[in-house]
């Protein structure tokens, strides 16, 4: 089999076709039934997005894997027939970049075009949008690359005099380590502090456009991601705390069902008001702001109507329903605690690893290799898992900020009820974090992922970019992630355990 993992070849095929199969999944699961058997080309870019994301994640346990594909642990650059997953890391992250900026835009653009115009004025008005956008990317990038894309490594110039090789090495010693007598120490050893220079190169245009994209998510890595890594598990816990004790009178169901049926036509006549304002062309500021608003008001009530629906079960199976909602919980208790020792492993290895200069301990890295020690793939499989648990927690984080600042327009997933603007808004979200996911993971695994491919782009070639490099010096990433994380603790222990309050009539800004 020489240097070439057929083993490793097949395993990456073989999960390529399953995280296919699984994209089809859950668009197949998650789609609202008002799009069934039409819009094609959003839920084409939807699982092929999904499928990009997934294998992203993937890719650096793969690059792990890869490195070690050679007999005796030999660096996979030295290998002639492994993975080439510099390439493939590129060509992933270009394919990300693609459809974030321009594919994902032109298909909500198309999607969410005015119905009563034709096909055509569809397509030439989300053809027009997704141009502008692209013309000012291209001139941002294309400026940015031309003035500042050069990387600027840290390099110490060292030289010697030339001796003549030896006979015999039986010399050498710890006290005696090179072959010139006087001084007992290497030219390395001794050399100035004046020579220390920085060497100068111009990055490749796809480095620079991954590095920008990493850039833009790593901000929205890090305030969805710290907000997440905290949100996810405690609620789940108090998801528990707050959960119904028992089941509802009939009377009581009444009077509740009564007063969401109450909202519920309110909220239509909002949203009439506001399509007539749309047809009308009023679409100004106030009209966005009371659409966002009418959002938000609608999943909060979807949310009231399913707690009604738990605490009053109905038909002829309602006891076994009852139950399965009650290990519906405990289920959730479970999962939240579980979630809460991994984010606490998280934080913990962030703070031991990289925000302490020299390091306490490389923690998880070692973990990982020990799991390896145990079974080849058993580390490979846990470093993946807190990948992608990283990934969860920044939707996670999205969701809890979407409800309670409204900073950004809201897009739940729902089992069975997602329509495609809100699935291509949250694959572009997963898209554009999760490039940002698998450099701090480059990052935060240095020692487990060291001389992989993935160590070349994000470790060396990334934090020495000209005017970005400061960002990853200072971990400016790192402690924005701990302090949200930190401060998403205190509100759910201050707020966490009390139940939602009726917000009360709804009413549109004037």
């Amino acid at each position: 089999m020489g240097d070439f993992n057929v083993a490793l070849v097949i395993v990456a095929a073989v999960v390529s076709v399953l995280v296919l199969l699984v994209s089809v999944y859950l668009l197949i699961n998650y789609q609202h039934p008002d799009d069934a058997n039409q819009a094609y080309f959003p839920k084409l870019v939807v699982v092929l997005g999904i499928t990009v994301a997934l294998l992203s994640i993937l890719m650096l346990p793969a690059d792990v894997a890869n490195r070690q594909a050679c007999r005796r642990a030999i660096y996979s650059g030295a290998c002639s027939l492994t993975l080439p997953m510099k390439t493939l890391w590129l060509a992933v992250y270009i394919a990300d970049a693609v459809l974030v900026f321009l594919v994902i835009p032109f298909a909500m653009f198309y999607y969410e075009g005015d119905q009563d115009k034709s096909v055509g004025k569809r397509l030439t008005s989300a053809l027009l949008w997704v141009a502008v956008s692209a013309v000012v990317c291209g001139l941002i990038l294309g400026i940015l690359y031309g003035l500042v894309g050069k990387v600027d490594f840290t390099v110490r110039h060292l030289s010697s005099a030339v001796e003549t090789f030896p006979n015999s090495f039986t010399s050498f010693s710890t006290g005696q380590p090179c072959i010139s007598t006087s001084p007992k120490q290497c030219a390395a050893y001794t050399a100035p502090a004046n020579s220390q220079t920085t060497w100068t190169m111009r990055a490749t245009f796809p480095e620079y456009v991954v590095a920008l994209a990493t850039i833009v998510g790593s901000v929205l890595f890090t305030i969805f991601g710290g907000v997440g890594i905290a949100c996810l598990p405690l609620g789940l816990i108090f998801s528990f705390v707050r959960r119904p004790k028992a089941v509802i009178t009939r009377s009581q169901y009444i009077k509740e069902a009564t007063e969401l049926g109450k909202k519920a036509r309110e909220l239509k006549k909002a949203a009439e008001a506001l399509h007539q304002e749309e047809r009308s062309g009023k679409k100004g500021r106030k009209w966005r702001k009371n659409v966002k608003a009418l959002g938000k008001e609608l999943v909060l009530l979807e949310d009231d109507m399913k707690a009604l629906e738990e605490m009053y079960p109905q038909g002829e199976q309602a006891e076994a329903t009852w139950a399965l909602t009650v290990l519906g919980y405990i289920g959730k208790l479970l999962f939240g605690a579980v979630g809460l020792i991994i984010s606490i492993a998280w934080v913990a290895h962030i703070v031991i690893y990289l925000l302490i200069d020299p390091p306490l301990s490389s923690f998880l890295n070692e973990i990982f290799v020990k799991l390896d020690g145990v079974w080849g793939l058993l580390g490979t499989a846990a470093f993946a898992f807190f990948c992608f648990y990283l990934l969860i927690a920044v939707i996670a984080g999205e969701m809890m900020l979407g409800l309670k600042l409204v900073f950004i327009t809201i897009h739940p997933m729902k089992w069975g009820g997602t329509l495609m603007n809100s699935f291509l808004f949250n694959v572009g979200l997963i898209l554009l974090c999760s490039i940002s996911v698998i450099q701090f993971c480059a990052t935060a695994f240095a020692y487990y992922a060291q001389a992989t491919a993935a160590q070349e782009i994000f470790g060396h070639t990334l934090q020495s970019l000209r005017g970005i490099k400061y960002l990853y010096k200072y971990n400016v990433f790192q402690y924005g992630f701990v302090a949200l994380a930190i401060l998403t603790l205190f509100y759910y222990a201050i707020f966490g355990w009390r139940k939602r309050k009726p917000t009360g009539r709804f009413q549109l800004s004037n």
